[in-house]
């Protein structure tokens, strides 16, 4: 008499044309999968049986096929992050884990959303993408179809994202003002500019409201000017900004400069020396890119904030496999703490 073999979650999602988690979504509960698509797996239940695997016992050696998406063309950081995510290539192998890397045009958000929804063939999903009504339906459609989302580095507040990996960038903000306010010590100099570039990822809006806001609660006698939104290239970025602080900024009073988003970096300096800035301005950037580093190293910088990327990129996998899994607590993330980096203790 044969035996035979027992029914999986593969089965369940073959036969009903459906992702392997968007069968656990089903059959453990949880809600973003939509009732044809319920009507479907449960059929397919129905037709072979109930799957082994059963709520709450996590299935250890399943492969899992994770997606990390990014925006296309978008800075320095960016392109690190996707390094980063070459690195960790030997961990998710050791995991049994397939990690597949999408780099999409976020300057076109209608664009970044239809290829978003064409990334298939995969569990789950972490995103770094720009706050864009077209981003967030892309995103809830994958969650009801069943697939994990989360988001990385900069949230998507409102979408159905099942968690954000990442700082706690208001507080970064708050971290760059509190550093460029206790610099600016002479007393005629009182304007800190803020550096704004042409982006809608929240991190980088949440980080200038943060620094907005300690200026005002503590630091009135400071006030705050805005750059028009510059070119994300260091030639763009220069060029936009030394016919600004020509035409819009008294340097003589200029007390500090802080870049929210860390693009064209090398620009601003340029146009700084070009200016005759002193070095005693103190400029302030995030993420230690290469070029950040020799900046700082040369002086140009005072100050870079950073966070543990490599963390949240592991973190945003593990998670994803925990969501698979149905590991209890998987949701549970720590926020990497703000590093503040001088020339003396970035190496």
């Amino acid at each position: 008499m044969t035996t035979s073999s027992p029914i999986t979650i593969p089965d369940i999602a073959r036969r009903a044309g459906v992702g392997t988690a968007t069968v656990d979504r089903v059959l453990n509960g949880r809600p973003g999968v939509n009732a044809e698509t319920t009507k479907k797996v449960m059929q397919a239940v129905a037709d072979l049986g109930t799957p082994t695997v059963v709520r709450g016992r996590p299935r250890k050696h399943q492969n899992l096929r994770f997606a990390y998406v990014l925006p296309d063309g978008h800075a320095k950081f960016v392109d690190m992050v996707e390094r980063r995510i070459a690195q960790q290539a030997g961990e998710f192998r050791h995991q049994n884990i397939t990690e597949v890397t999408y780099c999409f045009n976020a300057d076109d958000p209608e664009s970044f959303a239809q290829e978003l929804m064409q990334v298939e063939d995969c569990e789950g999903i972490a995103i770094l993408a720009p706050d864009l009504p077209a981003v967030k339906q892309a995103i809830n459609e994958k969650v009801r179809a069943g697939v994990h989302v989360v988001t990385l580095l900069s949230d998507v507040a409102g979408s159905m994202r099942e968690v954000y990996v990442g700082p706690d960038n208001r507080a970064a903000g708050r971290t760059a003002g509190l550093l460029l306010a206790r610099m600016a010590g002479e007393p005629n100099r009182n304007t800190l500019l803020l550096l704004s570039h042409a982006t809608r990822l929240s991190s980088e809006i949440d980080r200038r409201i943060g620094f907005s806001q300690i200026i005002e609660e503590d630091f009135s006698r400071l006030r705050i000017v805005r750059t028009p939104d510059l070119p994300l290239d260091d030639d763009g970025t220069y060029q936009v900004l030394v016919q600004f602080l020509k035409s819009e900024i008294d340097l003589a009073s200029l007390a500090g400069i802080y870049g929210s988003g860390g693009a064209g970096t090398a620009g601003v300096i340029r146009a700084l020396k070009e200016l005759g800035v002193e070095r005693k301005q103190g400029v302030i950037v995030h993420d230690l890119t290469d070029i950040h580093q020799t900046l700082l190293s040369r002086g140009d910088l005072a100050y870079v904030l950073d966070q543990d990327n490599q963390y949240c990129i592991s973190t945003a996998a593990r998670v994803l496999r925990g969501l698979c899994e149905n590991v209890r607590g998987a949701l549970q993330v720590v926020k990497p703490r703000i590093e503040i980096l001088t020339a003396e203790n970035y190496h």
